[in-house]
């Protein structure tokens, strides 16, 4: 029972693992298959409000073909709530730009879950030459490095160096050099890029190991009751050693040193691109070349997106040092060990029902005004003298007639012409303002007009427009639209009663001017 039981709880762990929990699920397909074709090599980022809208219109598509998909995926809304649940689910991260930005990414989890499926999806490599091959030549590197045995080591390299120098003579005497069959390379081209399809979320997983680090070493520098002196020199040694303290850190590291050789990239692009030289390269797709020529370009850009993460983390521990606020903190605690002292003599009197009425925020203060506006000396600076009007010459004096020009409209002139165009036999307001002197057809008098008439009750806003000419002081024109206004039977009767009325009481409308 012993040997179950541990199995059972390392299955149980295993398969409650965000990858398996997201491949376990009915509508898998469906965001399996979002993931992989929003997100690849050349697009680790999208924009959250764009991936919103680009996960509706996924799922409704996929709906439209009967696929099962996530409840409400598809409304208006839905791709925001779902991008929520599959943040907690350990899917997608959010993180904001350098601008402020919200985006999303795929997860380790995620990832690996993509790469299990295009494992799925493709020749996987099983037993056979190439992976064996692999396996004895690994076991063979590692032996030699783990066997302290001088003797040993020497025989290993000598038995190397006999080997490549009897196939060197070999072909240096003529003899023949043979391309492999085209399944064999296709055998080693599986195994290799089944390997190549894991690198992204390696990476990705160091990411989030930097990550949690960064988060345990904040939430312990807060919970640490330690001087400030000691807290600093251990929080420095913890951040320097970011790297080394996890095992997916330290895994980086050590590939790191590795892969940093530019020279070594270069021999492996090389050798990628004589790969798929082979004839057999000709029953690939294009994504599977792609793919597989972007190996090198998938381990510098993993390399950098882990080395830009440790940077950006480094940056912000070091800045929470510098701006901790150790004064404040130690204030409250002193705050709150007075608190806790008062709360004992309290409990020394108070019954088990006693309350307290405390006030969460201070009162708020009874002020009548508050000053908006202080002193600024260039207010208090006099404005320039002002010329006398006798001594100016740069321009005519302005009559009372073209001061009145410039003013408002002129309802009393406006009112009677209307009247008079009536009697004349005009049947609209249309009519009589065109028939009016320039004087009478400002764009001005066109506000009177509407004064009159919405008095009247004769403006109707859907009524068909007419064209109204009128004639600026300057002699310039312009058009506008109006309402044509009828004059007819009370409307007219109306008209005529307001002017009796403003002549007998002798007023006189503002039109700007006295």
């Amino acid at each position: 029972m012993g040997e179950i039981d541990g199995e059972f709880g390392r299955v149980r762990d295993a398969l409650e693992r965000p990858a398996i929990r997201l491949l376990s699920r009915p509508t898998a397909p469906a965001v399996v298959a979002i993931f992989r074709t929003t997100f690849g090599r050349e697009v680790q980022f999208v924009a959250a409000d764009r991936f919103h809208l680009q996960v509706e219109e996924y799922l409704a598509e996929l709906a439209a073909r009967g696929a099962r998909i996530p409840a409400g995926g598809d409304e208006r809304g839905g791709g925001r709530t779902l991008c929520r649940e599959w943040v907690h689910d350990q899917w997608l991260v959010r993180t904001s730009t350098d601008d402020g930005e919200e985006q999303y990414s795929l997860t380790s989890h995620a990832l690996e879950a993509v790469s299990l499926v295009d494992g799925l999806a493709h020749d996987r490599a099983l037993i056979s030459e190439s992976r064996l091959t692999m396996i004895l030549d690994s076991v063979r590197r590692w032996a030699l490095q783990a066997d302290p045995d001088p003797d040993e080591h020497l025989r290993r390299i000598d038995a190397q160096i006999a080997e490549l120098t009897a196939e060197r003579e070999r072909v240096a005497r003529g003899g023949v050099v043979a391309a492999a069959s085209d399944d064999r390379m296709h055998d080693g081209y599986a195994n290799i890029a089944d390997l190549i399809r894991q690198l992204p979320s390696d990476f990705r997983r160091v990411e989030e190991s930097v990550i949690a680090m960064h988060r345990r070493i904040v939430e312990d520098f807060r919970n640490d009751t330690r001087p400030i002196g000691e807290i600093l020199d251990d929080y420095l040694r913890r951040t320097d050693e970011l790297m080394t303290a996890t095992a997916e850190g330290r895994a980086f590291e050590g590939a790191f040193e590795l892969l940093r050789n530019d020279a070594l990239l270069q021999d492996l692009k090389h050798d990628l691109s004589t790969i798929l030289d082979h004839p057999f390269a000709s029953r690939l797709g294009a994504n599977e070349l792609r793919g597989f020529r972007g190996a090198v370009g998938i381990i510098r850009q993993g390399i950098d997106d882990v080395l830009a993460q440790r940077r950006r983390l480094t940056s912000t521990l070091r800045d929470h040092i510098v701006h901790h606020d150790v004064v404040q903190d130690r204030e409250l605690d002193t705050t709150l060990r007075a608190l806790n002292q008062r709360l004992g003599i309290w409990m020394r009197t108070a019954g088990p029902r006693t309350t307290v009425d405390v006030q969460l925020l201070p009162a708020s203060i009874d002020i009548e005004h508050l000053r908006e506006r202080f002193h600024d000396p260039d207010v208090d600076t006099a404005p320039p003298p002002i010329s006398s009007a006798a001594t100016r010459a740069d321009g005519p004096a302005m009559s009372l007639d073209s001061l009145r020009s410039q003013g408002g409209p002129l309802l009393e002139e406006l009112r009677a012409g209307l009247i008079a165009g009536t009697a004349a036999g005009a049947s609209d307001a249309h009519t009589v303002f065109s028939g009016l002197d320039e004087e009478l057809r400002r764009p001005v008098e066109l506000f009177g007009l509407v004064h009159l008439m919405s008095g009247l009750g004769a403006y109707d806003e859907a009524a068909p427009r007419r064209r109204y000419e009128t004639v600026r002081p300057d002699g310039t024109t312009a058009a506008f639209e109006l309402p044509a206004f009828p004059l007819a039977g009370a409307a007219l009767e109306r008209l005529s009663q307001t002017a009796a009325s403003s002549t007998a009481t002798g007023h006189r409308p503002d039109n700007g001017t006295e």
